[in-house]
């Protein structure tokens, strides 16, 4: 009873409140399982699974390796050497992560097509007419191409901070004892920096399995469209569970590997002292090199794409740019901002919890909050629709009586179900950038006010918010991001009517009005890439501040 007593406060009783709402979604599809199987399912898993699986086991591991081999290979050329326009290449190779995959999709399938640049330019300079096959980009290998150049930051990101912390003595050493730089990289800097990599390629292949628009725009059957077609084409809820059921399975089966890859060897330190790498100075042909490569990868990464949708903005601005547009805006920025401002809250109140008890079950909810992230938009959002749907028919009888003009499914057509999926999808990047704000803070200074008489929740206010602020700005910038490009929960758990710029500009891609998604997706990347940036140098003079 004590022990109750104790733990039993508002951080603690918020936390639960919290963390039973992420389970509870998540435990329908799991009851969903255990219904009868309809013909709808026996069909589907006599013809059609065998496929989903292939493509999307193709998909994650051709785009797991290429990410891997691109990512991991910039991160040691721009922390390793010095060349020309180094400083902005680094920048710049982050910023493919501003275009959404679906966006990047739709651009190079219009850069490459028919009518596109590349075959006007050589039919009417050159005379050239050339066979369309070799300009089909919307097949599984041009979905390849698109996911790992838009993706492969998550491993340049990881692997390049990793390897800014290693200590010169690595490589010094190696030389000594004749090592190349090549060698050196392969047998030195691959299996010290392998967790940092695993942890990027992992972010990559779920991303991958969450994407819908890419699979959809190429016309590839995946596990996401399948479970799209059987939800909304069919009607059968059913079959679409069964689907996102055999998709998680996929999902954690990723998830084990990587913790089987990451865990086998751990590397540390004899001693305390450790001097950042020097870079090597490069020269001729091999500074040209270095260059050219960091260059074509940011190109086909983001100034391509850009510089073409520009080009559609600037012939589209005057039909486009008009009081619905502005709606949409406004419909974009408003739930991103609400989202962000959730998920800090939750992230805040349940990371607290944690940081104050640090009991089993403090950790356990640790564990539960950071859960979101690895499963697919589409199987939250299955998860979220069931759930709201069921608490709409328990309550109906209520809505009758305040008279919601008779209707039966109230939170189910409302802004209330999307919000509760994207906290569900984004609270890990939100929760994770606060626990390391609260872990870089510690006890003392909690402990010290408390001493002093101060209660918790006058500690917290007082002292613990105004310690964590770059944790709060982190996670905001990063949730921001993240919803204001979502597709698949967005497409699927929207109220009636309501459009965001990523539904819109999807919308018209897949009605072939290319040239009127720009002006969309060029905000999308503008204010992604701003935010991306404004993140990346907030990290970097953290960094510095501590060194």
């Amino acid at each position: 009873m004590r022990w109750l007593k104790m733990n039993l406060n508002l951080w603690s009783v918020l936390s639960t409140v919290f963390v039973l709402l992420i389970i509870l979604p998540n435990l329908n599809i799991m009851i969903s399982l255990f219904n009868e199987p309809n013909e709808n399912w026996i069909h589907i898993k006599k013809y059609l699974l065998k496929d989903y699986m292939i493509n999307s086991t193709i998909l994650t591991v051709c785009t797991g390796i290429l990410s891997m081999v691109i990512g991991t290979s910039l991160a040691w050329i721009t922390t390793m050497y010095e060349f020309p326009f180094r400083k902005v290449l680094e920048i710049g190779l982050i910023l493919p992560l501003g275009i959404p995959p679906y966006m990047g999709a739709y651009t190079y399938a219009g850069i490459l097509n028919y009518t596109g640049i590349i075959q006007s330019f050589l039919r009417n300079n050159f005379g050239i007419y050339v066979n369309q096959k070799y300009f089909d980009i919307m097949s599984i290998n041009g979905a390849i191409f698109i996911f790992t150049i838009f993706l492969f930051p998550y491993v340049y990101l990881i692997t390049k901070s990793f390897l800014e912390k290693q200590s010169a003595d690595l490589v010094e050493n190696g030389r000594v004892l004749g090592r190349s730089q090549l060698e050196i990289f392969i047998h030195v800097i691959l299996p010290v920096a392998r967790a940092a990599i695993v942890g990027g390629v992992s972010l990559v292949i779920l991303e991958v399995l969450n994407d819908y628009g890419v699979v959809k725009y190429f016309g590839v059957p995946a596990f996401s469209t399948a479970i799209f077609k059987t939800w909304f084409a069919m009607g059968d809820i059913d079959s679409a569970i069964r689907l996102a059921s055999v998709l998680m399975i996929l999902v954690f089966t990723s998830l084990m590997i990587e913790k089987f890859l990451r865990s086998r060897k751990k590397f540390s330190y004899s001693t305390a002292k450790v001097r950042p790498l020097v870079k090597i100075k490069l020269e001729g042909i091999k500074s040209i090199g270095a260059f050219m490569y960091s260059f074509i990868i940011f190109s086909l990464g983001f100034l391509i794409p850009t510089l073409q949708l520009i080009h559609w903005a600037l012939m589209t601005y005057e039909k486009i740019l008009n009081h619905r547009f502005i709606k949409l805006m406004g419909n974009s920025l408003i739930i991103a901002i609400i989202t962000s401002v959730l998920i800090v809250i939750i992230s805040i109140i349940i990371g607290n919890y944690n940081r104050i008890n640090e009991s089993t079950l403090s950790k356990a909810y640790s564990k539960i909050t950071v859960v979101g992230y690895s499963i697919p938009g589409s199987v939250i959002a299955l998860g979220v629709i069931v759930f709201f749907i069921g608490i709409d028919r328990k309550f109906g009888w209520i809505y009758e009586d305040i008279t919601f003009r008779g209707s039966k499914l109230i939170l189910s057509s409302s802004i209330i179900m999307l919000l509760f999926a994207y906290v569900i999808r984004f609270l890990t990047i939100g929760y994770n950038s606060i626990e390391a704000g609260f872990e870089k803070v510690g006890k003392r200074f909690f402990e010290a006010s408390r001493t002093l008489g101060m209660g918790i929740i006058e500690t917290f206010f007082k002292v613990d918010l105004k310690m964590i602020k770059p944790g709060i700005v982190g996670a905001s910038i990063l949730v921001f991001v993240d919803v204001l490009k979502e597709l698949p929960l967005t497409l699927i758990l929207r109220p009636f009517n309501f459009d965001t710029l990523a539904t819109k500009a999807f919308e018209y891609a897949s009605d072939e009005m290319i040239h009127e998604a720009s002006i969309g997706s060029l905000i999308i990347i503008l204010v992604s890439s701003i935010s991306i940036i404004f993140f990346n140098f907030i990290v970097n003079r953290r960094g510095n501040n501590e060194h």
